[in-house]
């Protein structure tokens, strides 16, 4: 391929961008998984959002999430599937097109099936695409050609088969039991369907008068309406107060039936008034003890959520406006005692929204236990699957031992047909709870079988009811690999490797896959399960529609781009499943940090376009790897593949966010800030050739790496710059099938990195002080290093170019700390001291004259003397005498004890502190001091002032118990900031000299 030159745009546009690369990848169907390509396998199947669902934060966090791990093992050449699909969501499409009915007037009955389930295809049609749409615009690297939906063809086909093999094992069941019901949805739900909601409610006090007149029980309850169903009354055998009493009969008031006082350990003799009314067929505890002490069962409620005809002169009536009505009829029949206050936990229709009623319904039902316990070997066996974080590991196994019998069955007609048929013909045409039925994978194998049982003239009708969706949804990992067939999909992407998903469906979903997998495949579903946190709002809140305080990621990419939401999403993650903040300002429709991380990869766009106008139109694969030959050279090295071992070994644990900011810190800082900016004088056109060409293969061998690195985070510009920069041919290489960067350990040198720290820190320390004084640019000053240590003179010596390059220094010295101190004794102590020094000179001056002449007097030893002692005075002088530090070591001989300080010229000085380095900058003809002073105190008495006013705002009742919570915190937060300013501009002034 002939080398061009390298064009990036000015600026970079991310929705031009995005969309091109969005579209190249799908018809190029670059994330086609094939099961024949070899390789270890890595497969995702998506959490299947529901078909009528919109794109929500959540969705895009767990999106982002996944397809970072996705696109990740895919580069270290893994054969990578993500499998993506749908849910049908029975209970809200149901609900949906009721709603649509009833504006028109009309029934799903008076519809009919063919002609609702005909409406409920078309909505799906209709709302499928918004959904999937939206991911598309994520930029998911989804294997298109494998999209599911849990009622096509194949996933309807094993949905049949898991349910007739249960049936045939003796798992499923069909019974009547207590089941929650939903007035709002006309369904039966699961108990993990269930939202418990804590109450202000209230505890009614009723008395019921002992059949034979001698005076009453009293007892309390929640829910006065259900008193029409009471059987029994019942209490504590082991309490005094009541333990005679078993055995006696009640007369329930306005009904008059007569019921027994039973005896059961189940009653809690400190609630209420130690005596519980017993309504089996209406409580879930009430319904065991029916069953123990053989009460009968009367179901007082319709499955409207009105009362039917054994609740008397209350049928017809809602639930809610009879228990009213039972209350005023008590009262006016004097059996009402007291009404409390009293908060208390109420179960409501995770889906109706309503509270759920327990009804006495026949239902199917699958026996969980032998699921269950067989799911529990897996895990305390093989610890299989595992969890990250592994605390959720607790919470999966407590649920697996706590559960109960599953109801699958939902009196919904969107979903999967229940494949039962009843002979209709032995019980009038109609479906009882007691018509025969048999159970088929098909209405064929259906008729041949109840031909064989009722004979030829038997007249069938399928069960009307659809499976709970979880049931198809428990399935998902392997029905969508073609099972119950052993398909080559199968057989390689099974069992998946990784689920990815949130914390509140480990029960609804997670567990109920691991069951059925365990039972059916013998195997876990997945090897591991990453249990994410939630996208909380900018108060830290949890997201919900009831709140109204969602934030659409569509809006926010629309502003600032998929890559800056998806990176920001992750990059926020503080460790494996921690929530996540997300800053936002709903009056402007702006988010600071996703606008952080749109600046960051316009860092990238314009780090890139230096790079490439520097190469001379080569690509890093022309251009050669580097063989590195100055310090800078071999640092970069190095910090590049720390940071690939750094990054590969996040990832591999699960610690994307510390992935993320690892790569941005790298490529902003060591990278742009520091490499690119040592290396500018190297790129000329007359510098030293070896050195230039070293420069250019470091820079299209790092930048090419920072792509790769940065690919999975955000896939989309870094496709861009790596298309543009290695000049792909019109049939193009694609970035997410390259392999991810591996570590070379050789070019890896910790001491030298620590010694290249050094440098930056002191050059760091420079520029902080240059702006500290406020010298401008352009200006160069002098600076002066002073340390005790060698090594780092050394250090600071062999970087001195990096150092006046990158701090515009002109002059750099780099002395020995001590070399520069002087004596710093009070000015009082100093004078005695010289006074002393003087005296002891002129005693010591007199005996060397005494001495001197007497010697003198000698021939020849006399002259001899006059030149020693003329040798050694020259000496003394020039060592002791003429130089600063000469004259600090004859003063330490004698007043060793003495504090040290800095050289006269720190006074006219600002200095700064790196370790054991000492950096002086004089500024003496660089800047006016006292202009600088001035100006840093009026910045500074303008800060005072606002901390001034803010305070008194503050601290004013009124202000604070009357205005905005927003109005009041960010008052607070301005605070804040005013008192960080000033304590900035007190520290700078105090380092003026």
């Amino acid at each position: 391929m002939t080398a061009t030159i390298p064009n990036l745009p000015s600026l970079y546009d991310p929705f031009s961008t995005e969309a091109k690369w969005q579209k190249f990848w799908e018809d190029n169907q670059v994330y086609k998984a094939d099961p024949n390509k070899g390789g270890e396998p890595y497969c995702i199947v998506i959490p299947p959002p529901n078909v009528t669902g919109s794109l929500h934060m959540g969705h895009a966090f767990e999106s982002a999430l996944i397809d970072t791990l996705v696109r990740y093992h895919r580069m270290q050449g893994r054969n990578t599937l993500w499998l993506p699909g749908t849910d049908h969501a029975s209970i809200a499409v149901h609900s949906m097109l009721e709603k649509q009915l009833k504006t028109e007037g009309k029934t799903r009955y008076e519809l009919g099936r063919e002609k609702f389930l005909e409406r409920a295809w078309q909505w799906k049609a209709e709302s499928e695409g918004t959904i999937l749409n939206q991911l598309r615009r994520l930029g998911v690297s989804v294997d298109w050609s494998r999209e599911r939906f849990t009622l096509d063809e194949g996933l309807s086909k094993a949905v049949v088969e898991a349910f007739t093999r249960l049936y045939e094992e003796g798992l499923i069941y069909r019974g009547e039991y207590l089941v929650n019901w939903c007035p709002a949805s006309g369904s039966a739900v699961s108990d993990v369907e269930v939202e418990n909601q804590e109450v202000n409610g209230n505890l009614w006090h009723f008395r019921y008068p002992l059949t034979d007149g001698s005076g009453f029980v009293e007892v309390a309850t929640t829910r006065p309406e259900t008193m029409l169903g009471d059987t029994a009354v019942a209490v504590n055998p082991n309490d005094d107060r009541y333990k005679h009493l078993i055995g006696k009969t009640l007369t329930l008031p306005i009904l008059q039936r007569e019921i027994p006082i039973i005896g059961d350990e189940f009653v809690d003799p400190t609630f209420g008034t130690g005596c519980v009314k017993v309504t089996p067929a209406h409580d879930p505890n009430d319904f065991d003890m029916g069953k123990r002490h053989n009460l009968p069962l009367i179901n007082i409620m319709n499955k409207d959520g009105t009362l039917n005809a054994n609740a008397g002169e209350f049928q017809g009536q809602d639930r809610f406006v009879a228990r009213k009505n039972v209350v005023s009829r008590l009262e006016a029949d004097g059996f009402l005692v007291k009404i409390e206050d009293y908060k208390h936990t109420v179960p409501y229709s995770d889906r109706g929204k309503v509270p759920i009623e327990p009804l006495l319904s026949t239902q199917w039902f699958v026996k969980i236990r032998p699921l269950a316990d067989n799911t529990l070997e897996f895990l305390d066996q093989q610890t299989s699957p595992e969890f990250v974080p592994q605390r959720w590991t607790k919470v999966y196994r407590d649920w697996l031992v706590k559960l109960t019998d599953w109801c699958i069955s939902r009196q919904l007609w969107w979903g999967h047909q229940i494949p039962a048929w009843y002979a209709v013909s032995e019980t009038g045409g109609q479906i009882t709870d007691n018509t025969p039925f048999v159970v088929a994978k098909s209405e064929t194998e259906a008729w041949e079988k109840a031909k064989s049982q009722f004979g030829e003239n038997v007249n069938l009708e399928q069960d009307p009811d659809v499976l709970d969706t979880w049931f198809s949804s428990g399935l998902w990992p392997f029905s969508t690999l073609g099972w119950p067939e052993q398909t080559q999909d199968l057989a390689t992407y099974y069992p998946t490797t990784t689920l990815v998903t949130g914390f509140d469906i480990i029960f609804f979903w997670v567990a109920r896959m691991t069951m059925m997998a365990g039972h059916f495949t013998g195997q876990m579903p997945f090897q591991t399960v990453y249990i994410h946190g939630l996208v909380l709002d900018e108060k830290g809140q949890k997201m919900s529609k009831t709140k109204g305080n969602g934030i659409d990621p569509l809006l926010l990419i629309d502003k600032y781009g998929t890559d800056a939401l998806r990176y920001t999403l992750i990059r926020e993650v503080a460790g494996a499943g921690q929530d996540i903040r997300l800053e936002y300002d709903r009056k402007k429709d702006e988010s600071a940090s996703v606008e952080a991380s749109r600046n960051f990869a316009n860092k990238l766009w314009n780090a890139a376009r230096f790079v490439m106008m520097n190469l001379d139109g080569q690509t890093p694969q022309q251009l050669g790897n580097p063989v590195a030959i100055e310090l800078s050279d071999r640092w970069i090295l190095s910090r590049y593949h720390q940071v690939v071992k750094q990054t590969t070994n996040y990832i591999d644990n699960y610690g994307l966010g510390e992935a993320a900011k690892g790569l941005y810190e790298f490529f902003w800082g060591d990278f742009c800030d520091q490499y690119i900016e040592l290396v500018k004088s190297r790129l000329q056109a007359d510098a030293d050739p070896v050195s230039r060409r070293v420069a250019q293969q470091t820079l299209g061998y790092i930048l090419e790496g920072i792509m790769k690195l940065l690919h999975p985070f955000m896939p989309h510009i870094t496709e861009e710059i790596w298309q543009t920069l290695t000049q792909q041919s019109t049939v193009p290489q694609t970035l997410p099938l390259q392999l991810y960067p591996q570590v070379d350990a050789n070019l890896i040198d910790q001491a030298l990195e620590e010694q290249f720290e050094l440098l930056i820190a002191t050059i760091r320390t420079i520029r902080n002080l240059r702006a500290e004084a406020d010298i401008k640019p352009g200006v160069k000053v002098t600076a002066n290093l002073q340390t005790q240590s060698q090594k780092e003179r050394e250090i600071l010596t062999s970087g001195q170019d990096y150092i006046k390059d990158l701090a515009k220094v002109e002059t750099l010295t780099i002395t020995d700390k001590q070399e520069n101190q002087t004596v710093a004794a009070k000015k009082p102590q100093r004078g005695l001291k010289t006074i002393g020094l003087i005296i002891v000179g002129i005693i010591f001056g007199r005996l060397g004259l005494a001495v001197g002449y007497a010697i003198d007097d000698i021939p020849i030893i006399g002259t001899f003397f006059e030149l020693v002692g003329f040798g050694y005075t020259a000496w003394f002088v020039s060592q002791n005498l003429l130089t600063a530090q000469g004259r600090l070591r004859l003063w330490s001989r004698f007043f060793p004890q003495r504090e040290l300080e800095q050289p006269q010229e720190a006074e006219n000085a600002i200095a700064g502190v790196i370790g054991t380095i000492q950096v002086l900058i004089p500024l003496s003809g660089v800047v006016d001091i006292e202009v600088v002073r001035a100006k840093l105190e009026k910045s500074l008495s303008k800060a005072e002032a606002e901390v001034q006013s803010l305070s008194t705002r503050l601290n004013n009742p009124s202000f604070v118990d009357r205005a905005r919570a927003d109005v009041v915190q960010g008052a607070r937060e301005a605070l804040a900031e005013a008192q960080k300013q000033a304590e900035i501009l007190r520290v700078r002034l105090k380092a003026l000299p």
